[in-house]
Formats: structure tokens, C-alpha cells, sequence
């Protein structure tokens, strides 16, 4: 009966003209809660790619259904809801035409649109398969009594199962229609949150002050990405609105810096352009003499640029014996680091690398962009070579020996026989005295040259004296 019931309470909303909110990009998802059917269509792609088209392939029944291959992100609308209580929150979403087809994805709790872009958080529940009745959702079908599943390619049952939410935790719901891929009309449809802590108390079963956050969840982005447009319209005030004042705090350091103009009837609509980050504010004065608020925090993040590295130890101090390293980065994102090819880590210091050239690799882990290989240099000396002809590790010399200031090299054997002199302009030594080559042992060197450690311009002499192995 409360199918039948929404049902009809949708077609009078419709008739009646009312016009609904529709979100098709993630990172301006509708908040929404329990209170009442939300009635809204599908119609395009909006600005920003929500799916990197390299990761969507491994997204489940998104990309996976009883259709082979369709496109998820044309005819799309984004929701998001906080969780009011514990318990379990299912939803149904109703066809209120004849031609539309509808699938989902949710995404929880707790993760934001990036992490969904760049496919770090996969879809906990999904449909893409193809509908047989005029429902899809979580839970129950009202139509025909199918008990949602775990997805299966092909089973054509179009519920999964239901949610077990804790209070407080936040979920976003992907909305697509695929038969709007062909005809490229909207299309209606009605979305009914169901489950048992919907059935104790539909009011509190979703956290509904979230709407009160009508500018949405703070959002990131990338430099050069679309305009976003942050919409008056979606506050509780609806269309009764007879003025808006924005303002932006671009530091969001508790000062305004700038009132800006709105676009539309009274303002509505703000247009924030790249690469503008900050704290934007809206006051709504309604035509019934109330006031309504909200703020967001937009923050743009470019492709990350090096500053410097900087080397904490090396191996030519009489303390160490390695060579450790910090990345240092101009910008404030969320990068992660990988050096000469390897696995990217978080954290900025790199223990024991290798003297001489490296590289080092920075990606933005909001999926604003990566860097080239970017080349550094480590002052320090190899501790083994082998000079077998083979064209790795042939010589032996102080790796960057030529951006100090006059140095020079003396290796020992055992004994402390001089073998050999070295400096900025030798290639290094090739393990032979005479002519003859050497055996495989340890030798000793002692390293003079100068530095200028403060970088003030005075060199402070230093010497260093070391082994090192050569092996055959």
C-alpha cells in the first residue's frame, strides 16, 4: 500500500509542475533524507568526469551487468544522506515513465568523490542489470516481493541487499538511466528510502539537518577543472527567495574577503572558477522574512611541483653510513612519492638511497595530476663495484664528486698502499694498479674537499676516510 501510495503522491507532485533538483556530478550530490519521496529526473553527464575510464572496467556491476559494456556517466543524478540511527536503510527507486531504465551504485560510508573518481572506493551495492519490473533499489521490490542479493552477472534481479548503517556515517547514491543513452530525453523518477530504521521512525532514519547543508559536502577539485555552480535553490527556502548575499573567505582563516555577486533571480546561483579555493558563504533572505546560511570549502589542488630535495644524512658523514633523503613539495595537497621506479609511499623520507642520479615521482592523490620523472643528485660513494666489463658498477668513484669544491680521492690497500688519486675530472678507479688488476677485498679511501654547508659562502674543508668493497 505505500508503494501505491508514493506512487501517486509522485504523479501529483508532477502534475502539479513542481520542479525538481537534479545533481549530476559527485561532488555537488543532493543531500537528501527520509522525510519524503524525492521526485527528480535524469538528463546528462554534468561537467566532471566521475569515473577514470581506466578503473570503471573493474567496478562491478556498474560496468558489469547483463549489458556488456554501456556508458554509466550519461542521464546521471548524485545523492548523498547521513546516516540519523543505526540500523538498516534500504531504498527504492521507481520508474514514473514507460521508457526509462534504471540502475545505482552506493558508495560508504564516509568517502568523498575523489576517492570515487579515481576508483580508491569501489561501489559497496550496485544493479546494472536489466529491469523487468518498474523498481530497483535495496531491500524488498515492492512490485514483485524479490528479496535483494549479492549481485550476479545476469540475474536479473534488480535489489540488493540492504544497508547496516551506523548513526553518523555518510553515503552517497549514484542514480543512471541507460535507456536515456538512446532517445536523450530526462526522465522522471521517484527515490523512497525503506528498511527497518525507516520503519521505527521515518523521521530521525536519515539525519535530515543535512539538507540544511544545501550547498553540499566541501568539495575538492582540480585546477582547470569545470566551473562549479553553487545553487541558492537547493536550501529549504525553495524558490521563496527575495535575496542572496555571497562571500568568500579564501584563506578560511575566519575573514571575509570579498561579497560576490550571484547570477539568476535574486542571485541564486554563484559561479566559482578555477583556481579560486575557499570558504564560500550564502545568506538567503526569503519572501517570508526568514534567513537561511550555509558554507562550503572549495579547494582546487594542481599538478604537483618540486621544490627541492633535501638530504638528512649521507654517507660521507663519519655518523651514517647511508643515504636518507626528503621530498619537499610546493603546494599543500595530498601527494604520495615514488623514487627510482618504485612503489609510492606517503611519507616524504626515503631511507638509504642509492649515491648519484635518481628520480622521483609525485602524484596528487586527488587525481589532479603527476609529475614527470624528476632527476636529483645524492653526493656519495658506492660501497662495493664490480669492474667485470659488463657496464654496471666498472669504476668506483664519489657519486657527485664534481659539485663540490676541490676534491680529491686517495685509495689504500690493507697495507695502506697508495693505489690510486682521483678527482673531480677521472672517471674513478678501475680496480688495477699498474695495470694488474686487483683481487676482491676492502679498500680504503680518504676523501678531502670542501663544502659550503650553510650555504653562506664559506667553504669548511672536511675529510672523510671510508672503506668499500671491490668484487670479481
Amino acid at each position: 500500500m505505500r508503494t501505491l501510495i508514493c506512487s501517486i503522491c509522485c504523479l501529483f507532485l508532477f502534475a502539479l509542475g513542481v520542479n525538481a533538483q537534479n545533481s549530476p556530478d559527485c561532488r555537488s550530490a543532493i543531500p537528501v533524507c527520509a522525510d519524503a519521496p524525492i521526485i527528480s529526473f535524469a538528463d546528462g553527464g554534468g561537467d566532471i568526469d566521475d569515473f577514470d575510464p581506466d578503473v570503471i572496467r573493474q567496478t562491478g556491476c556498474l560496468e558489469k551487468g547483463s549489458v556488456s559494456s554501456a556508458n554509466i556517466e550519461n542521464n546521471t543524478s548524485w545523492y548523498v544522506f547521513r546516516a540519523g540511527t543505526d540500523g538498516q536503510v534500504g531504498f527504492d527507486i521507481e520508474a514514473l515513465s514507460d521508457t526509462a531504465e534504471w540502475d545505482f551504485a552506493v558508495y560508504g560510508p564516509d568517502v568523498d568523490c575523489g576517492d570515487i573518481s579515481n576508483g580508491t572506493a569501489q561501489p559497496i551495492r550496485c544493479n546494472y542489470e536489466v529491469n523487468t519490473t518498474s523498481f530497483t533499489g535495496l531491500g524488498i521490490n515492492p512490485e514483485d516481493g524479490r528479496v535483494g542479493a549479492p549481485f550476479v552477472v545476469g540475474s536479473q534481479n534488480t535489489y540488493d541487499e540492504y544497508l547496516d548503517v551506523i548513526q553518523g556515517e555518510i553515503y552517497f547514491i549514484l542514480i543512471n538511466n541507460f535507456n536515456t543513452n538512446f532517445n536523450g530525453d530526462p526522465e522522471p523518477f521517484s527515490l523512497t528510502f525503506t528498511g527497518q530504521s525507516v520503519e521505527d521512525d521515518q523521521d530521525t532514519a536519515l539525519d535530515c539537518t543535512l539538507r540544511d547543508e544545501f550547498l553540499g559536502l566541501d568539495i575538492v577539485a582540480c585546477e582547470g577543472d569545470p566551473d562549479i555552480v553553487l545553487s541558492a535553490l537547493r536550501s529549504p527556502a525553495g524558490p521563496a527567495i527575495a535575496n542572496v548575499i555571497w562571500s568568500v573567505d579564501y584563506e578560511d582563516d575566519g575573514t571575509i574577503d570579498q561579497v560576490l555577486t550571484g547570477s539568476g533571480p535574486s542571485g541564486a546561483e554563484l559561479v566559482v572558477t578555477s583556481p579560486n579555493s575557499g570558504r564560500y558563504f550564502v545568506e538567503i533572505q526569503t519572501t517570508l522574512a526568514t534567513v537561511i546560511t550555509d558554507d562550503i570549502l572549495i579547494t582546487y589542488y594542481g599538478i604537483p611541483v618540486l621544490d627541492r630535495v633535501d638530504i638528512l644524512e649521507n654517507n660521507l658523514s663519519t655518523e651514517v653510513d647511508q643515504n636518507d633523503i626528503e621530498i619537499i613539495v610546493d603546494g599543500d595537497g595530498d601527494y604520495e612519492y615514488a623514487i627510482n621506479g618504485g612503489e609510492f609511499q606517503d611519507d616524504t623520507i626515503f631511507l638509504d638511497v642509492p649515491p648519484g642520479i635518481n628520480t622521483v615521482i609525485i602524484n596528487d592523490k586527488n587525481g589532479c595530476g603527476t609529475t614527470e620523472p624528476i632527476e636529483f643528485l645524492v653526493v656519495g660513494y658506492p660501497k662495493f663495484f664490480t669492474p667485470n666489463a659488463d657496464g654496471f658498477h666498472d669504476a668506483w668513484n664519489v657519486q657527485g664528486i664534481e659539485t663540490l669544491d676541490a676534491p680529491v680521492v686517495f685509495i689504500f690497500d690493507r697495507y695502506g698502499k697508495l693505489l690510486k688519486q682521483i678527482d673531480d675530472t677521472t672517471i674513478g678507479w678501475d680496480g688495477t694498479f699498474n695495470g694488474r688488476p686487483m683481487p676482491s677485498s676492502d679498500y680504503w679511501f680518504r676523501f678531502e674537499y670542501g663544502e659550503d654547508e650553510q650555504n653562506d659562502g664559506i667553504i669548511v674543508a672536511k675529510t672523510l676516510r671510508k672503506h668499500f668493497s671491490l668484487v670479481r
